[in-house]
This record gives structure tokens, C-alpha cells and sequence, in this order.
């Protein structure tokens, strides 16, 4: 994998991606940036909604060109689609993977709303004392 882009944006790799897919209508883009500098490296559109070949073959496009250059991935942080995992560790081996704390946060209101429901059902079936 080659081309000046390509080049522009590992120059200064830091080791750390940020891969993530965006839905716009029927398209599904997969992204790995470099999460330290911000800088996007690959990305790809899909037609469909992607699954885990898709995400295998993308992150091993990923390995490819940071292999050409003898760069090391150090980490990768992704949204906790279960799409990840599998293919992370299969094209990736036992790099560190976190979850982004914006997603992690951004799911907080939803579990604490929730637990605030199952527990006002809780009350309203219980009998008074």
C-alpha cells in the first residue's frame, strides 16, 4: 500500500488508531485515524452494513501499510461494536483495545435511565407495609 497520502499521514505515527464506522443512508464507512495526531490514515465505504470480514479485511489493510513502513500498532480505541473484537485480535494479535470514553459516556444516561424505570416497576408492584 502506497501513495503520497498514505505517506503524509504515517510520517509521524504515534502507534495508537481510532477505527470507527459512520452510517450515512445506505453507506457505511469504516475510518482508522491516528488517535494521537489526529491525522486520518485509511477508510473505506461500504454499501452494506459491514460484518466481520469487512472489518478484518480493512484492518488488515491497515497492518499492510503500517508493515511496509516496519510501524508498530500500539493500541487501537474503537466504539464497543461487537463487529471489533474477533477481528482486531485476528489481524492484530494482542494489541491493547480500549473503548472510547465518548461512547462509554454517551451510553451512561441510557443505563441509568434504565435502572430508574425497572425500579419505579419495582415499587409499583410492591405492596405497602
Amino acid at each position: 500500500m502506497a501513495g503520497p497520502f498514505l505517506d503524509w499521514a504515517l510520517e509521524a505515527f504515534s502507534g495508537y488508531v481510532a477505527a470507527d464506522e459512520l452510517y450515512e443512508g445506505p453507506y457505511c464507512v469504516l475510518s482508522a485515524v491516528d488517535n494521537r495526531h489526529y491525522k486520518r490514515i485509511l477508510y473505506q465505504v461500504l454499501d452494506h452494513d459491514p460484518n466481520h470480514d469487512d472489518i478484518k479485511a480493512f484492518l488488515g489493510r491497515l497492518k499492510e501499510a503500517l508493515d511496509a513502513r516496519d510501524l508498530a500498532l500500539k493500541g487501537i480505541t474503537t466504539d464497543g461494536s461487537a463487529l471489533s473484537p474477533e477481528p482486531i485480535r485476528e489481524v492484530c494479535g494482542e494489541v491493547p483495545h480500549q473503548l472510547c470514553p465518548f461512547h462509554v459516556i454517551k451510553d451512561l444516561p441510557q443505563g441509568v435511565l434504565r435502572a430508574v424505570a425497572s425500579e419505579r416497576e419495582r415499587l409499583a408492584k410492591s405492596t405497602p407495609t
